[in-house]
């Protein structure tokens, strides 16, 4: 199965909110999803994220898209998991 971290819209017309999701690359981008990992709000620029989540998923080899990808790299997990990679690769 090819897991995806990627955005689901949520919200009203016009005013969207995101919640940020791993989920089977094959399924519909507003449908049912395996974990919530945090949220986005375009229209203030906040995000929530759970970095403990979103470590799991990347570690379990879960592909991010490109805007969870900076919204990540905003956080510093991106970081965080380059830094951990390295670390593992240095420890065999």
């Amino acid at each position: 199965m090819a897991v995806r971290i990627r955005l689901t819209r949520m919200g009203a017309k016009k005013k969207p909110v995101y919640r940020i999701v791993a989920s089977d690359s094959r399924r519909p981008r507003d449908g049912q999803y395996i974990e919530l990992i945090g949220t986005y709000n375009p229209g203030n620029g906040t995000s929530t994220i759970s970095e403990e989540l979103a470590m799991k998923w990347l570690n379990e080899g879960a592909l991010p898209t490109d805007t969870v990808r900076n919204l990540f790299s905003q956080k510093g997990i991106m970081k965080k998991f380059a830094l951990a990679k390295t670390t593992k690769k240095e420890n065999k």
